[in-house]
């Protein structure tokens, strides 16, 4: 089906690939889908959810029916035929309705870039290109963006391309697709650029790139799509818009039939009728109107209309509304063109309906953007506008991708769907991966005829972002993999690895979870670790936790109504731990403040809610209080922070630190001070998440590694042991000090977690404290936090497994379902100091039942569990006052 000679193909290079199993030849300049039309392949693969054969409709974007999963040279699926370009070893199959993600990680590179110019151009066709030279001859910033390998558009390369490359303010960017145009001339566009080069494309180049580019004015020279006419099995493969018949024969050398019959109602498909008979073809053309033009070497019917075609995995017929059986092995469509408004409807641009032209035009103008060309409207005033011939609805499809019929259409109306955007869904109309650019006006013609009511007055649906798919991969860039979440490390993460540390993800960062010594199991670690820190030192990287630095004179006064409880009353030099909530009066995060000086705090956060707290206070400080005199700043990563813990911690500190006196009355609990080693500035302060005495020292980053070192050496004679986060989590438990999103759920008060005394009632006014009078909130069955104990001392409880009421159980068996729940485990552990498994839970009216047996479903076994209170080790607090 090759023709002699023309097109834009190189002939004098042979490419082979491979289709269904099947080996094939092309040439550079093809598209997969030309390159079959060429060696006499029309099916391509079957419909989604009818499985009938589905052809080549378009020859570009446009087209609905020619999906194609692509597995060399990189695997891919739903990809259009016409879209992807011919490389050497292509291996491509056809699809049964839908595509399979690769099973292999796609190790390309995908990048962005962001551009910023005076007037970016979309689209490189004739008119295209004139705006681009103009806006470039008048100096300004130019940046002209094209989907085609080429450009020119229905015309070849002319000189106007070359001018362009030979200015330095223009950006020309071929094979890119401008999907999204957003508010304030921001564009989105996608650039394919080594899925052309095969196999052998640049390591180093990335596959597609994403230009984010940022116009004063956006010129939109996207063109027309050619819609069809829709008859009974107008699905069948062979059947083609007229023009993508002509875009094969002038761009690919390809003549698609050769006895070929023309069905049109506008003047457009005259030149493809003539075009296609000048290189040879048998041509009929049938014009719906009543009279039409002569074509030299074409029979031209006027007043015929298609109303079906016969063939199995081909059309063999046209079927004529008298009953005429044409014979034909190509069926070309043309009902008029409609304008490429997509981008336009982006920027919440109106289309109208322009009866002369029999489509939906730009209805007006929008500020820093311009249509021009055929987008703005295609000059072909002399057309019938026919959305379809007679014939069974059932068989007549709209929209081919989706095998959707005009009696879907008829259905959604006679269930009293009137607008088109219910119309859309209902039917799934222009859903599809072509977002319905050949289907899309053709289903409100033919729903206005159904409804009886204009079709300017029905509309369309919205055009929508993305004007074609896009790979994940693509916005995802090279945020993927480890960069997906970048990842940070502490100071210290080469000494953790060194010690063979194994980490666990916290917020962004890799924190140790526990140190392993040889054959030793997570459980057994972190029991060791637990005892060392209950009955001498351990010390534990606290780098990660949030801080906050608050400066300014109203910093106290910031703070109190960010906390339940008063911050401007604390003394310089002293600590106090706060609760925040949300204005729902739920507890968001929790931590410590130290007050620096009488207008400067630093407040300590949680490290996964250090970056949410900073949002959180800053949406205040701008948007509620602006008149507020404070400056907020993190030094998360400015200062690390080593908690040394145990009874043994004062021993390990007083060494290091000897100008420090680190006695309990010269250093009381919950104060800060500071000192110095060797000149480096050291803050210490008194505080405790593990119930023993603790010091969290703290230095600038630039010395944390050689202090933590000094501090394990001293700490070596009292047996100092490095612990992670997992023994953290055990000793805090055991406290009931809650880990807030683990302990809570966004449902929980401070009143509930036990900390009723950390909630003002004083202050006249924070965030959350009209919340806490709501009736829910005082409800006495309101989940509390609690400690449970398995009564058989042995079973540690699932983290998550519900409660039951000890009452529902009958010899050992639920009730039937619904089965009433009490709560949740929130926290389970096993307990080095109390010799047995407990568990953290939010349970009903937990407190009140304290010393009440309950069960909790484990691996279909209900074990007994005695309700305690959430302090389980040392509730006077002896260990922790040292």
């Amino acid at each position: 089906m090759r023709t002699p000679a023309g097109g834009r193909i190189d002939r004098s290079v042979t490419l082979r690939f491979t289709f269904d199993g099947r080996e094939y030849t092309g040439h550079p300049g093809d598209t997969l889908a030309s390159a079959l039309l060429a060696n006499g392949v029309h099916r391509i693969g079957t419909s989604v959810n009818l499985g009938r054969p589905r052809g080549i409709v378009g020859a570009w974007s446009d087209d609905p029916a020619g999906l194609v999963q692509v597995e060399e040279p990189f695997p891919e699926p739903m990809l259009l035929a016409t879209t992807v370009e011919l490389t050497d070893g292509l291996v491509a199959r056809g699809l049964p309705g839908r595509g399979r993600l690769a099973d292999v990680p796609d190790t390309a590179r995908y990048d962005r870039r962001h551009a910023h110019c005076d007037v970016l151009v979309i689209g490189a066709g004739p008119a295209g290109l004139d705006a681009a030279l103009d806006a470039a001859r008048r100096g300004g910033r130019v940046v002209l963006v094209d989907d085609r390998p080429e450009a020119g558009g229905s015309r070849p390369t002319g000189e106007e391309a070359g001018i362009l490359a030979a200015l330095p303010e223009v950006l020309h960017l071929q094979r890119t697709t401008a999907f999204g145009l957003y508010d304030d001339g921001f564009v989105l566009a996608l650039e394919r650029r080594t899925d052309h080069l095969g196999a052998d494309a640049p390591r180093n180049r990335s596959r597609q790139r994403v230009h984010r580019i940022r116009a004063k004015h956006v010129v939109v020279a996207t063109g027309a799509h050619e819609r069809p006419i829709v008859f009974e099995d107008n699905d069948r493969p062979g059947i083609m818009l007229a023009g993508a018949a002509r875009e094969f024969l002038h761009r690919y050398g390809v003549l698609a039939g050769q006895r070929i019959v023309v069905f049109t109602s506008d003047d457009a498909a005259h030149g493809a009728a003539a075009d296609l008979a000048a290189a040879g073809a048998s041509v009929t053309l049938l014009d719906a109107r009543p009279a039409a033009p002569a074509i030299p070497g074409v029979e031209v019917r006027p007043g015929v209309l298609v109303t079906g075609t016969e063939g199995d995995d081909h059309v063999t017929h046209a079927v004529l509304a008298d009953g005429e059986r044409l014979p034909c092995d190509l069926l070309l469509v043309s009902g008029g063109w409609n304008p490429t408004a997509h981008l336009f409807s982006h920027a919440r641009g109106a289309l109208r309906y322009d009866a002369a032209l029999g489509a939906f035009v730009p209805g007006g103008e929008l500020d820093g953007l311009t249509v021009v060309g055929a987008a703005a409207g295609p000059p072909v005033p002399n057309r019938l506008v026919l959305w379809r011939t007679p014939g069974d609805p059932g068989k007549q499809f709209v929209d081919i991708a989706r095998d959707a019929t005009v009696a879907d259409i008829a259905r959604s109306v006679g269930a009293g769907m009137r607008s088109v955007e219910h119309i859309k869904r209902y039917t799934t109309i222009g859903t599809a991966h072509d977002q319905g650019k050949s289907s899309g006006v053709v289903a409100s013609g033919i729903a206005a005829e159904l409804l009886g009511v204009p079709v300017g007055s029905l509309g369309t649906t919205t055009f929508r972002p993305p004007y074609t798919p896009v790979a994940f991969a693509a916005l995802a860039g090279r945020d993927r993999g480890r960069l997906f979440d970048p990842e940070r490390t502490t100071a210290l993460h080469p000494w953790h690895v060194e010690a063979g540390a194994v980490f666990e993800d916290v917020g962004q960062w890799k924190r140790p979870r526990y140190y392993p010594r040889p054959g030793e199991s997570m459980d057994a670690a972190v029991l060791r670790e637990c005892a060392a820190v209950r009955t001498g030192v351990g010390i534990l990287d606290g780098c990660t936790l949030g801080k906050i630095d608050v400066q300014g004179p109203d910093a106290g006064v910031l703070l109190d109504r960010i906390y339940t409880n008063v911050m401007s009353s604390l003394a310089v030099g002293r600590v106090r731990y706060g609760v925040m909530c949300g204005v729902d009066g739920m507890v968001i995060d929790d931590g410590t403040v130290l007050r620096l000086a009488e207008d400067r705090f630093m407040v300590v956060t949680t490290t996964g809610g250090a970056a949410k707290v900073l949002d959180w206070m800053e949406e205040w400080l701008q948007t509620e209080w602006p008149g507020l005199r404070v400056h907020l700043a993190s030094v998360t990563e400015q200062w690390a922070v080593f908690p040394v813990v145990g009874p043994r911690s004062r021993d390990v500190v007083a060494a290091v630190l000897p100008d420090l006196d680190v006695s309990a009355a010269a250093f009381p609990f919950m104060a800060w001070r500071d000192t110095t080693v060797d000149g480096v500035p050291v803050r210490v302060a008194r505080i405790s998440f593990s119930g023993e005495l603790a010091f969290e020292v703290n230095v600038s980053s630039w010395y944390a590694d050689g202090l933590w070192r000094r501090l394990l050496a001293a700490g070596k004679p009292c047996g100092i042991t490095p612990y992670g986060t997992e023994t953290m989590h055990v000793l805090r438990a055991e406290k009931g000090y809650p880990i807030i999103g683990q302990d809570t759920d966004g449902t929980v008060t401070p009143h509930d977690l036990g900390l009723a005394w950390a909630v003002s009632k004083k202050k006249v006014d924070f965030l959350g404290k009209r919340s806490f009078a709501r009736p829910s909130n005082l409800d006495p069955l309101r989940k509390q936090l609690v400690g449970l104990l398995p009564v058989d001392a042995r079973t540690r409880l699932p983290e998550g497994s519900q409660i039951i009421e000890a009452g529902d159980v009958r010899d050992g068996v639920l009730p039937a379902p619904p089965v009433p729940m009490l709560g949740h485990v929130t926290s389970s552990y096993h307990s080095v100091e109390l010799g047995r498994p407990f568990a953290l839970a939010l349970m009903k009216a937990g407190r009140a039942r304290i010393g009440d047996v309950v069960h909790v479903p484990v691996d279909g076994t209900l074990v007994p569990v005695e309700v305690a209170g959430s302090v389980l080790v040392d509730p006077e607090g002896t260990r922790r006052d040292g």
